[in-house]
């Protein structure tokens, strides 16, 4: 499924514009970076696999990465 309809599908189902999901998707994927938990750096070490234009990924960067993993792991 396109990034472009699966945003809308959840725009739709939460009665909000799809800006409106992307930018609270980017709000939780830069509060996650921003603030790894406590964990030896085991977080950091994960993030830092996510490919990415910047210092922190897109919603469609971090959604992409995931995508393929979860592809690669069922293989």
């Amino acid at each position: 499924m396109k990034m472009k309809k699966i945003l809308k599908q959840i725009a739709k189902e939460n009665g909000i514009t799809v800006e409106e999901v992307r930018e609270e998707m980017q709000k939780a994927i830069t509060e996650a970076w921003k603030n790894p938990p406590a964990d030896g750096g085991v977080t950091v070490a994960y993030q830092r696999k996510v490919p990415c234009k910047g210092e922190i990924p897109t919603p469609e960067e971090l959604i992409r990465y995931a995508a393929a993993e979860i592809r690669r792991q069922a293989g």
